[in-house]
């Protein structure tokens, strides 16, 4: 038998876990709301792996700056080596908790929340701590701050929340 090629097709659900999720709670979810839930937490984790990625690389520059520029004992100091080291690692963690969440590990999905929230308060310290940073690095931390605020939003949203809250 032909099938008529004229009429639209509706694409499959991309996650069989929410609907079958659905059904074990006996409650009702079409393909429409699974396809339209997933493009929208799709876009979520892609725009928070496009916001960390840009953390860490941002990160990765700044200590390779620092490595250049370390015989500056006026631009860089041993407090710098420490933060810019730490900044790196912490980037590289939550890379690799924004790639497991965004395939569905709840742990990593709540590491990256707290890690997040936790790395926006300790820029925010080290913004307003007085003489210990050179002004050129509380600028970059700055920018890394505006952009995990980024992520903060995004992870804490109302649409990952729900994702995660399902399981």
């Amino acid at each position: 038998m032909l099938r008529d090629l004229t009429t639209p097709v509706s694409a499959p659900p991309k996650s069989i876990y929410l609907m079958t999720t659905h059904i074990e709670k006996g409650t009702s979810m079409n393909a429409r709301t699974v396809s339209n839930r997933d493009h929208i937490t799709d876009s979520a984790f892609r725009s928070t792996k496009l916001l960390v990625s840009a953390y860490a690389g941002i990160s990765a520059v700044t200590l390779v700056a620092i490595a250049l520029l370390r015989n500056h004992s006026s631009i860089v100091n041993s407090a710098v080596w420490v933060r810019g080291s730490i900044v790196v690692g912490t980037a590289l963690l939550m890379l690799s908790f924004t790639i497991r969440a965004a395939r569905g590990s709840q742990r990593a999905y709540l590491r990256l929340r707290i890690a997040s929230a936790i790395m926006v308060v300790a820029i925010a310290v080290i913004i307003s701590l007085p003489g210990t940073f050179p002004v050129w690095m509380k600028i970059e931390q700055g920018g890394c701050g505006l952009i995990l605020l980024g992520v903060v939003r995004l992870v804490n949203g109302k649409q990952l929340r729900a994702q995660f809250a399902a399981k």
